[in-house]
C-alpha cells in the first residue's frame, strides 16, 4: 500500500457501466488514498488501445475488466502478464475459497494470463420494452420470429466479442444457422452500441433487445421507464461469467497500485462490491449472492453443480474456439 500511494494512481479499463465507474474511485481514494482513473467502455474498445500502444511501446492502462472471449485474440498479443504472480493474498491465492478452484480464460493455452472470477447460471441479455411485449410473448426462441417483431429487434453485434455473440454462438449451436437465418430477415437493428440498444428500447423504438446487459439498462430502470430482462426462454440460455474476467497489462506503469488492485478486486470485500455495483455473481465461496435473484439474477453455484456449470457454459478459451469464433463467422456472412 505505501508503495502504490508513492505511484500515486491505478489506471484501469472497466465495462460500460456508469454507476461502477462512478463509486471505483472515490471508494479506492477513501480506502487506500489511491487515485483511480477508470474508463468504462466495452473490453474489445479498451484491449485494442492497449495492443496498440503496447506494440508502440506505450503503457498507459493497468488492468482491464473484460467480458467472456475478449481475452481469446490477446492471449499471444504479448500485451498481458499472467496474474498469478500477482496474487498475494492467501483469501484470494487458496483454490478452495473460489467455486471450482482456480478458473482461468486462457483453459487451452495454459498461460494463467486471464482469471475468470464471475459464473452465472444463464447469460444476461434478453430485454423486453414492458409496453409492447408481454412476457409471456416470447417464452421460446422461436417466438422472435414472429412477424409483429420485425424491424423491432435490437442485437449487440455478434461479429464482436461481447454478450451478442454469447447468445449469437448459443443460438447457433441449439438452434442452428437456418434459424439464424430467419432471424436475421426480422431486420434487426445490429450495432456495437450497447447504450444506443438500451435508449431505443426504452424510448419504444425497438421492442426487444438481444445481447444488452444491466451495465446499459441501469439508468433507464432505475428511471422507471418501461424496461425489463425476460424470463429465460425454454431452450434455457448459457452459462455465463458476464463482465467477469481480469487482465494486467504487461509491466504496467503502477505495479504496486496494480498488485493492491488485484487483491482488493478477489478479496472477498472487492467481490461483495463488484457484485453489488454490477449484479454479478461472484465464484468466491464466502460471498453471499443468493439475494441476487430477487434482481433477475441466478449465481451458478447457488443453482447448480459445477459439472452442470462447465457443460452449459459458453466462455473461456476452450468454448470460445470451438463455438464462438466458428458462429462469429457466420454472422460476419450474413450480416452486411
Amino acid at each position: 500500500m505505501a508503495e502504490a500511494r508513492k505511484e500515486g494512481k491505478l489506471v484501469v479499463g472497466i465495462p460500460p457501466s456508469a454507476e461502477l465507474r462512478k463509486q471505483i474511485e472515490p471508494l479506492f481514494k477513501s480506502r487506500f488514498g489511491l487515485e483511480v482513473e477508470s474508463f468504462s467502455a466495452p473490453g474489445p474498445q479498451i484491449a485494442g488501445r492497449i495492443v496498440s500502444e503496447y506494440k508502440a511501446g506505450v503503457r498507459y492502462f493497468d488492468a482491464l475488466i473484460f467480458g467472456s472471449c475478449t481475452g481469446v485474440p490477446l492471449i499471444q498479443s504479448g500485451a498481458f502478464d499472467p496474474i498469478e504472480p500477482y496474487m498475494i493474498l492467501p483469501e484470494v491465492k487458496d483454490p478452495k475459497l473460489w467455486w471450482g478452484g482456480h478458473l482461468w480464460m486462457d483453459n487451452v493455452s495454459a498461460n494463467r494470463i486471464f482469471y475468470s472470477f464471475v459464473a452465472m447460471k444463464g447469460t444476461e441479455g434478453l430485454w423486453h420494452n414492458t409496453t409492447l411485449v408481454k412476457p409471456e410473448d416470447v417464452r421460446s426462441f422461436d417466438d422472435l420470429l414472429d412477424p409483429r417483431w420485425k424491424g423491432k429487434i435490437g442485437f449487440s453485434d455478434p461479429r464482436v466479442a461481447g454478450s451478442g455473440l454469447s447468445l449469437w454462438s448459443f443460438l447457433w449451436e441449439v438452434k442452428g444457422e437456418e434459424y439464424l437465418k430467419k432471424l436475421v430477415q426480422q431486420q434487426l437493428f445490429v450495432s456495437q452500441n450497447l447504450r444506443q440498444i438500451a435508449d431505443a428500447l426504452a424510448k419504444g423504438k425497438l421492442a426487444l433487445a438481444i445481447g444488452i446487459g444491466y451495465a446499459q439498462t441501469e439508468p433507464f430502470v432505475k428511471g422507471a421507464l418501461p424496461v425489463k430482462e425476460l424470463p429465460q426462454p425454454r431452450e434455457g440460455l448459457p452459462a455465463s461469467n458476464a463482465y467477469g474476467t481480469l487482465g494486467i497489462v504487461k509491466n504496467p506503469p503502477h505495479p504496486h497500485a496494480t498488485k493492491l488492485f488485484v487483491n482488493w478486486l478477489l478479496s472477498k470485500e472487492g467481490q461483495e462490491f463488484y457484485g453489488k455495483v454490477m449484479l454479478h455473481s461472484t465464484r468466491r465461496l464466502d460471498v453471499e449472492t443468493k439475494w441476487l435473484a430477487k434482481e433477475g439474477v441466478e449465481a451458478a453455484k447457488d443453482f447448480m453443480t459445477f459439472k452442470e456449470y462447465d457443460k452449459l457454459r459458453n466462455h473461456l478459451e476452450d468454448k470460445c474456439v470451438g463455438i464462438r469464433l466458428p458462429s462469429q463467422k457466420f454472422a460476419e456472412t450474413i450480416l452486411q
